[in-house]
């Protein structure tokens, strides 16, 4: 039994699916009519160089429950969720691809999920329709991502999610961050949840993700680790390398000191060059801590002033 939502707000980035839309948006409001309940479809244009944009205005045309937005050129599809949260007015949020992979008779599954009590839940697709080029590199990801966080759930990138809009307005999405959105959550203390949900062969188009992808994806994962590890506490990161630096040249110098009074020179040594830089680099670590430290002290009296 479904405990109906006020409000539901879809949120639905668009790069090149032109013809995946006029089916994708009928299936959503079949179901959502079946729900019986208000809701709002927000397609996100991400700079489409083929007819999406004239395709998204004539389906707004027929339908006021319809909002779209249009960029001028492609910036990816977390800038694209990051703009749809903010524009959404559900109590509940659901992200979801435009390529039908996704399928939206999944939806009351989704709401019945997050009504036991979570703050996000995000689909496993179980029966995966993808190449093995992009299911083998997925599981590796899913599997490093939740070892490092200790949110172990199977499918990070699943773009079909609903969350409570609380949890839309506390993370902020750029680069190709929204598949760390679970992590960031459970960072943040929101309870994050998974279910089963059933996948899609691809019907129009092609897929968008290059192998550019993990490489990118690779950066943004060091992002998501240190401020899930250290946003709260930097000097526990820049410290540890400052010291061992600052030590290892002091222990570095201390030795070439210690031979010089024996009389060897040491001018012309490389070993001198490292033993300087090291602890130049040391105390330029232990120094970009404490500055962290001092800014999130600054800025936290701040907050508890307004």
């Amino acid at each position: 039994m479904i405990k109906k939502p006020h409000f539901i707000s879809i949120v639905i980035p668009v790069y090149n699916e032109e013809h995946n839309l006029p089916l994708l948006v009928e299936k959503i409001q079949n179901i959502l009519h079946k729900i019986q309940t208000k809701y709002e479809i927000i397609l996100i244009n991400d700079g489409s160089t083929d007819n999406s944009k004239n395709e998204i205005i004539k389906l707004a045309d027929n339908n006021k429950q319809i909002k779209h937005m249009h960029f001028n050129k492609n910036f990816g599809k977390a800038v694209a969720l990051n703009k749809g949260f903010q524009i959404a007015m559900g109590e509940l949020i659901i992200t979801m691809d435009a390529d039908l992979q996704d399928k939206p008779e999944e939806i009351p599954v989704l709401i019945n999920k997050i009504n036991e009590g979570y703050d996000l839940v995000s689909g496993w697709k179980i029966n995966r329709k993808d190449k093995l080029e992009k299911k083998l590199p997925s599981k590796i990801f899913n599997y490093v991502i939740g070892t490092v966080t200790g949110l172990k759930i199977h499918d990070y990138n699943c773009g079909f999610k609903i969350y409570r809009k609380e949890l839309t307005e506390n993370i902020n999405l750029y680069g190709e961050m929204h598949r760390y959105i679970p992590a960031l959550a459970y960072w943040k203390g929101y309870r994050v949840g998974e279910v089963p949900v059933k996948h899609n062969y691809r019907k129009y188009g092609k897929s968008k993700y290059g192998m550019e992808r993990y490489m990118h994806g690779l950066f943004d994962f060091m992002t998501v680790y240190f401020l899930i590890k250290y946003m709260s506490k930097p000097m526990h990161f820049f410290g540890k390398i400052g010291l061992f630096c600052s030590i290892s040249g002091f222990l570095i110098l201390s030795y070439l000191t210690i031979i010089w009074f024996f009389g060897e020179r040491i001018g012309n040594r490389p070993l001198l060059s490292l033993g300087i830089l090291l602890f130049i680099l040391g105390i330029q670590f232990i120094s970009t801590g404490l500055i962290s430290e001092l800014i999130i002290y600054l800025y936290e009296k701040k907050s508890n002033f307004k």
